[in-house]
C-alpha cells in the first residue's frame, strides 16, 4: 500500500488486514501504522490453537486489552488468572506481567488492543523462564503449553 493511501485510510477490510504467524498465534493486524494512520491504537485479531500459549511476558511501554471473541482463554494478569469467555476482557496495565493460555479443545479468537501505537522498545519482555514465573502454572496443576 502506498503511504498516501495509508494516510487517507479510515476503513480496513479483511483483505487489507496484514496476516502473520507468530510463535503463539495467527495474527490478522487491523490497526497499526503500516495499515492506517494510527497514533494511539494497535489492534490485532489473534487465533490461538488448543495447547498453545503466549507465556508470561510484559509490555514496558504499552497497556493492553484482550477481548475474547470465541473460545476460551486462561488469562493471567499478574499472579491472578481467570477463564475468559466470549464477550469478556482483561485490562493489562503497562508493565504488568501477563500470559494467555489455551488448555481447551478449541481455538480461542481474541482482539488484542495496545496503546500507544508508537512506543519505545522493548515492545515485549519474556519473563516465562524467570524463577518466579516459570513454575507458577505447574504448581497449580495446570497443563504446560507448546
Amino acid at each position: 500500500t502506498q503511504p498516501s493511501a495509508i494516510s487517507a485510510r479510515r476503513f480496513v477490510t479483511a483483505a487489507e488486514s496484514v496476516t502473520e504467524q507468530s510463535p503463539f498465534t495467527l495474527n490478522a493486524w487491523l490497526s497499526r501504522p503500516d495499515i492506517v494512520p494510527c497514533r494511539d491504537l494497535l489492534m490485532v485479531r489473534a487465533t490461538m490453537e488448543p495447547g498453545r500459549c503466549h507465556a508470561f511476558h510484559h509490555h514496558p511501554t504499552r497497556e493492553e486489552i484482550i477481548y475474547v471473541i470465541s473460545g476460551q482463554a486462561e488469562q493471567w494478569c499478574g499472579r491472578e488468572y481467570r477463564v475468559l469467555k466470549p464477550g469478556e476482557l482483561v485490562l493489562i496495565p503497562k508493565g504488568e506481567v501477563h500470559g494467555t493460555y489455551n488448555p481447551f479443545r478449541e481455538p480461542v479468537v481474541f482482539l488484542a488492543i495496545l496503546a500507544p501505537a508508537q512506543a519505545g522498545e522493548p515492545a515485549m519482555v519474556d519473563v516465562s523462564r524467570e524463577e518466579s514465573w516459570a513454575g507458577l502454572r505447574q504448581s497449580l496443576g495446570l497443563a504446560e503449553c507448546r
